[in-house]
C-alpha cells in the first residue's frame, strides 16, 4: 500500500465521492506523478500488484502484456531513453468505483530510436488515455490507448525537415 494512504473507510456521503474512489484516484495519480513520470520509476512497486495486466487498445488488434512491478521499471527506463527527461501534462482524471480514468500529454524529446528513425533531439508530443483498476490498494490492470499515429505523423515530419 503507497506511503501515506489509508484504506476506505466504509461510510460514505451521497454528495461527495466514496472513499474508494477517492483512493484509488490517489493511487493512480500517485503512481503517475512518481512513476511513469520518470522520477522515480524504482517506486513501481508501492503502487502496482505483484502481477499487473496491461491491454493495448489498438485499432489493428488489441494485445495484452503481463507486467511486474519490475518489468514496468524497465518500461519507464526505456521511454526515458526515447524521449529525455519528458513532462506529463494531466488533461483529465474520472474515477468510479474501482477504476480511474486518466488523459495525458506527455512531452519530451527524439532521444532514442523510436520505429526506426534516427534520434534528432527535436520535441515530441504523445496523447495518452488509460483507465486503471485499483484492488486492495493497488494498480491490477489497466486499459492504455495512446496516439501512435500523431507519433509517427511528428516523426515523418522530423525526417522529412517538414515544419508544422
Amino acid at each position: 500500500m503507497p506511503q501515506g494512504l489509508h484504506p476506505p473507510s466504509s461510510s460514505s456521503s451521497s454528495t461527495e465521492p466514496s472513499k474508494t474512489v477517492t483512493y484509488a484516484a490517489e493511487i493512480v495519480m500517485q503512481f503517475l506523478r512518481d512513476v511513469r513520470s520518470g522520477r522515480d520509476p524504482e517506486s513501481a512497486s508501492r503502487y502496482l500488484a505483484p502481477r499487473v495486466l496491461e491491454y493495448q487498445l489498438q485499432t489493428e488488434g488489441a494485445c495484452s502484456i503481463e507486467r511486474t512491478p519490475s518489468d514496468y521499471v524497465l518500461h519507464v527506463r526505456q521511454l526515458l531513453r526515447l524521449f529525455g527527461n519528458f513532462t506529463l501534462q494531466f488533461e483529465d482524471l474520472v474515477a468510479q468505483d474501482d477504476r480511474v480514468f486518466v488523459r495525458w500529454i506527455q512531452r519530451g524529446w527524439h532521444c532514442g530510436s523510436i520505429n526506426g528513425e534516427e534520434p534528432t533531439g527535436k520535441p515530441l508530443i504523445e496523447l495518452t488515455s488509460a483507465i486503471y483498476r485499483v484492488e486492495a490498494g493497488a494498480i491490477v490492470e489497466y486499459w492504455l490507448q495512446t496516439d501512435r499515429k500523431g507519433l509517427e505523423i511528428q516523426l515523418d515530419r522530423i525526417s522529412n525537415g517538414v515544419k508544422r
